[in-house]
């Protein structure tokens, strides 16, 4: 009953801050599965994709709702997304295999993107400046989106985790999409992503249901709670947020990997 409500608790948070920040929640779901449940990286990527798909539909409804997303711009980055999914859900049978790895790449994952996030939002705070060019609209070309949504569609397919650290600065830096657009568009995406790759994951039987329905239910609950503290806070908070909980999970899967390998 106890390791129930962890799961579900940790749903709820994961839910939260997926909404909060745009991302997937697996930034919070795959240590509880890795470090208190215990499964293997296999079987945690497998079951935290589940959970986390549940979270972008929840988030990405609610952000809807707000205004915060516009589906027409997205369409290329969720085609090429779904199809970039596909194909390296089938590579993770192979790196399922060599499972520390996993712990390895989910770190690294996390690394590069915290440093610049931090750093943005640093910068935004002492210049007091928001990013408005893009109003509430996500530009670029269709060969920008293609790529986009190519590269993000990785993660999901390859390590069972969020496309947030992808889109989300892809959107903002590279598209010109204001901070909380970005996101709101970001869960959208990743939605289709991670749809995609629960499929695959549960086919491959990498999936523990029994430890993912309690999450899935606590992050429905979580992710439209984040998505409503979102409009109420300042984007370059968001920045700090964002990257400081990537450094953090970053530096415990690369802790993990050093821990195995040694």
């Amino acid at each position: 009953m106890s390791e129930i409500l962890l799961l579900f608790l940790g749903g709820v948070a994961a839910g939260a801050l997926g909404g909060f920040l745009g991302i997937g929640g697996g930034i919070l779901v795959m240590p509880v599965l890795r470090f208190f449940v215990g499964l293997s990286p296999a079987h945690a990527a497998g079951t935290c994709i589940v959970a986390v798909f549940f979270t972008t539909l929840g988030g990405s409804y609610r952000h809807y709702k707000l205004g915060n997303v516009d589906l027409r711009p997205l369409i290329p980055v969720m085609i090429s997304g779904a199809l970039a999914t596909t194909v390296f859900s089938f590579v993770f049978l192979y790196l399922s295999t060599r499972e520390r790895w996993l712990d390895m790449g989910i770190g690294l994952v996390f690394a590069l993107i915290s440093t610049r996030m931090i750093a943005e939002g640093i910068s935004g705070l002492i210049k007091r400046h928001e990013n408005h060019k893009g109003k509430n609209k996500i530009n670029g070309t269709l060969t920008q989106k293609t790529a986009i949504g190519s590269l993000a569609g990785v993660l999901p397919g390859l390590l069972g985790i969020g496309t947030g650290v992808i889109l989300v600065p892809a959107f903002i830096y590279l598209l010109s999409a204001p901070v909380k657009v970005a996101m709101a568009s970001s869960l959208t995406c990743f939605s289709i992503n991670a749809l995609i790759s629960s499929g695959f994951k549960y086919w491959q039987g990498f999936t523990d249901l029994n430890v993912a329905l309690p999450i899935c239910l606590g992050a429905l609950l979580g992710a439209n709670l984040g998505a409503m503290l979102n409009k109420r806070v300042s984007s370059n908070a968001l920045k700090i947020i964002f990257g400081l909980v990537f450094s953090y999970v970053s530096l415990k899967f690369v802790l993990l990997f050093i821990e195995v390998k040694i």
